[in-house]
């Protein structure tokens, strides 16, 4: 396990006062690493839904596991094609989903067929009912109309979905409803999933305000646990809430040390800011191998990252909204890579911008946004006004953050910015 020193002298142009948003991701793709295989657990499909694959899930058959039709219509062989002439075929029998038909079709003649029926062997084309002449007065032949159809089509190949002895799911994947699905199109009723990551999360400062105590000045309600608990839950984290902690020496080790002990990662709100007289700075410290970084960004600068024996600890700044973009920008991703997660993180969409933005190059700025589809498809974007830090509104009127990237510098009305969606996540 390498040290945070060992971490920050591999890193070019380290520098804890003045980290770039992709340093700071840089540095904490080798801060954490996947919970180990052996602590996997075997689930139901019912209850694995968000978890994360811990082995890959191998196909033991064929999806589909025979060549069958697309469509209802007529089987035929399809060799008999031509693209001047039409195809006169007597209908020998009905194939249905669920059995093999038994016999066998002779050039000249078709089989009536349902979806998801076996094509019986020498059948190898699907001409849908609506498409074809059907002989109503005798219901025993058909035409099939010249130049429409060509061979295979409307065929479902054996194992053209899944193949035997191949994975279907890598580790790594997320079980999502389209995957419960594919899992079970395979007869597995079980699936070998990371167990859910554990999260201690708590509030500091004598200034907050637990929900149930009465008013009082210069005090606020700690919004801060609920979004944290909220973006974790999302995530299919286990929490462990510490609720708020005061600013006491003792009562910050206990805090620390109750979470070093039960949490995979921990994360705090507050107490990180450069020359801040409280005493969780010190206390991570004197208990862990922790860096604190000022960032070029907005909002979000000052954060906390390190070790507390075998927990990795995210210190993340007090305001509401700041405490949002650091996990959005920083911890999440860390996290995912933490539970085991090989998805890509998604894109970020591009907007025009429908009001000019204001923005000094030389740190990342995250803008609450509202995005919108034009009517020519196109999306725009606009800001939510106000962008103070403590404005949590913001982030409930929004659905998106417009990033302005380091080097960038004011945009103008029509402008294209990068936009990253809540769906989903916030």
């Amino acid at each position: 396990m390498k040290s945070l020193a060992d971490i920050a002298a591999a890193l070019q142009g380290y520098d804890p006062q003045a980290l770039t948003v992709s340093q700071v991701g840089d540095f904490l793709a080798q801060l954490t690493q996947p919970l180990s295989a052996h602590e996997a657990q075997d689930l139901p499909l019912f209850d694995a839904l968000g978890r994360v694959l811990a082995h890959d899930v191998i196909s033991p058959i064929h999806v589909p596991p025979h060549n069958n039709s697309a469509m209802d219509g007529f089987a035929f062989d399809g060799s008999q094609l031509t693209p001047t002439q039409a195809l006169h075929l007597r209908v020998v029998g009905t194939a249905l989903a669920g059995k093999a038909w038994q016999g066998r079709v002779q050039a000249g003649e078709c089989l009536k067929i349902m979806t998801g029926a076996i094509l019986p062997e020498g059948l190898d084309t699907v001409a849908p009912q609506e498409l074809c002449q059907v002989h109503t007065e005798s219901d025993a032949t058909i035409t099939v109309p010249a130049g429409v159809f060509q061979r295979g089509d409307n065929r479902r190949l054996q194992g053209e979905d899944l193949r035997q002895g191949h994975a279907a799911l890598h580790a790594g994947a997320h079980l999502t409803p389209a995957a419960l699905g594919l899992v079970a199109s395979l007869g597995t009723p079980k699936v070998r999933v990371h167990r859910r990551l554990r999260v201690a999360y708590f509030s500091t400062g004598d200034e907050i305000l637990s929900l149930g105590e009465a008013p009082r000045e210069g005090a606020v309600y700690d919004s801060n646990r609920f979004t944290v608990f909220g973006l974790l839950t999302r995530m299919g984290c286990e929490v462990v809430d510490l609720g708020v902690v005061r600013d006491d020496p003792l009562l910050l080790e206990a805090a620390f040390s109750e979470a070093a002990a039960q949490a995979d990662a921990i994360i705090t709100s507050g107490g990180v800011s450069v020359g801040e007289a409280d005493f969780t700075k010190a206390m991570m410290k004197k208990l862990g191998d922790v860096a604190f970084w000022k960032i070029a960004m907005r909002p979000g600068r000052p954060m906390a990252v390190g070790r507390l024996g075998n927990s990795v600890l995210f210190g993340l700044p007090g305001n509401p909204v700041a405490v949002m973009v650091t996990f959005l920008a920083f911890v999440r991703p860390a996290l995912l890579r933490m539970m085991g997660s090989t998805a890509p993180m998604p894109p970020l969409l591009r907007a025009k911008s429908l009001e000019a933005l204001r923005k000094k190059p030389g740190r990342t700025e995250y803008q609450r946004g509202t995005v919108s589809t034009a009517a020519d498809g196109s999306l725009h974007v606009r800001t939510t006004g106000n962008q103070g830090s403590g404005v949590l509104s913001s982030m409930v009127q929004g659905n998106g953050l417009i990033v302005l990237h380091h080097a960038q510098g004011n945009v103008a009305v029509g402008d294209e910015v990068d936009v990253m969606v809540f769906e989903g996540v916030v």
